[in-house]
């Protein structure tokens, strides 16, 4: 039983009711008579609505208050639909994460192509490398802005060198983004009774052709910062720029990621029998998993079977 006196309960009960609670109890009927005449508006439609038909004065908030406490929302014909997601890739990924298992020169050959701005000069440089070697196998540049010549004749390049080695009789994997051109029929006519296999990473995933984001960045830097290509004033100085880099990049630059050789001597040292083949990209598993995925997971478990492994030392010490 509550404390309280006959005369202060009657006194609560015939005092007017809060100006405050008076006024949300008007909107909450107005915003409810509203809602049944304009279905179609949300809360900040009807509270722009409310103020200049009624004379009120309220936040938005307190009209999405009112809305969540009436459960009403806007309705629509236009429903969300959920689609499944459609198959973009045209071509199999037939490498992943399997890079470092290249046994041997054109056995894998990678393309992408990268912007340099210079100045006003605006240049599409679209290259071809040797995931083995690291050797830029063909490059080209663009005559214009999106210009899908210098991929297709950069293509042709890469297969009059293929059928000038004649060297394997194992096909040639050509890796590439889902760039328009790369998944044209013009483009990939050109190989289509060639030694050559076609790989395409999927839509939106960078990582899944590391080695040209790699090279791209180093390629560019050095080109800015060693070749000073920014201070040429011309197209052709640019052009010249580059392919005097080309020459350096493939016959005298040292690349860390074959033990700091040079990509021409080190696609001659496998030439003449100076390295011995591992064989072992036919072996490859393909994982989609990105490898920093992987170490983060084996890092966190190695870390749960540490905590696991003193939790044991210790309730064994207590016992």
């Amino acid at each position: 039983m509550m404390n309280v006196s006959k005369s202060g309960y009657y006194k609560w009960l015939s005092r007017p009711d809060n100006p405050r609670k008076v006024k949300r109890g008007k909107l909450v009927e107005i915003v409810e008579a509203e809602h049944t005449k304009h279905p179609s508006h949300g809360y900040r439609w009807m509270a722009a609505y409310i103020r200049l038909n009624y004379s009120y004065d309220f936040t938005d908030n307190f009209i999405y208050t009112i809305f969540k406490q009436l459960n009403i929302r806007a309705e629509t014909k236009h429903k969300a639909k959920s689609k499944p997601r459609k198959v973009k890739d045209r071509y199999p990924n037939l490498v992943y994460t399997s890079w470092e298992y290249v046994d041997r020169p054109r056995q894998v050959i990678v393309s992408d192509m990268t912007v340099l701005h210079v100045r006003y000069f605006y240049i599409e440089l679209t290259m071809y490398f040797d995931v083995f070697t690291k050797q830029i196998v063909a490059h080209r540049i663009g005559e214009r802005r999106g210009d899908r010549y210098q991929y297709i004749n950069g293509l042709i390049d890469v297969v009059e060198l293929l059928e000038k080695e004649r060297i394997w009789d194992e096909p040639t994997i050509l890796h590439t983004d889902q760039g328009s051109v790369y998944a044209s029929i013009a483009y990939n006519d050109l190989i289509k009774d060639k030694n050559i296999i076609r790989s395409m990473s999927r839509a939106g995933t960078p990582t899944d052709n590391p080695v040209n984001e790699t090279l791209n960045g180093w390629i560019k830097e050095e080109l800015y910062m060693d070749f000073k290509i920014g201070d040429c004033s011309s197209r052709e100085e640019i052009i010249e720029a580059i392919d005097r880099y080309v020459g350096f990049y493939n016959a005298k630059r040292p690349c860390y990621a074959i033990g700091y050789d040079i990509p021409d001597r080190y696609y001659e040292k496998y030439i003449n029998g100076e390295m011995k083949r591992k064989d072992t990209f036919k072996d490859r598993v393909l994982d989609p998993t990105p490898k920093f995925v992987k170490k983060r997971k084996a890092e966190k478990q190695e870390v749960v079977k540490r905590l696991i492994y003193l939790l044991e030392r210790i309730t064994g010490l207590k016992g």
